[in-house]
């Protein structure tokens, strides 16, 4: 895969590899591939869990439950 860019950016690239300890305009372009991929991870997480509605109560009588069934060593609700 070749890519082209403008001067002032490849001038960026050449700072943040320099700076930033990267080997390689590769390795540099990788870590902002596998960033990338987490951030639409976690928006598609977030986006999930909104449109499931809200959840139960957290009160000091939920908490306990959760301690009870920790002691007991429960996995299930």
């Amino acid at each position: 895969m070749n890519i082209s860019l403008p001067g002032p950016l490849k001038a960026f690239v050449d700072d943040q590899i320099a700076e930033r300890g990267y080997g390689t305009v590769s390795e540099y372009v990788r870590e902002l591939i596998r960033k990338d991929q987490d951030r639409q991870q976690v928006r598609a997480l977030l986006l999930e869990g909104a449109r499931s509605g809200p959840g139960p109560v957290v009160d000091a009588a939920y908490l306990e439950g959760l301690r009870a069934r920790a002691r007991r060593g429960d996995r299930a609700g």
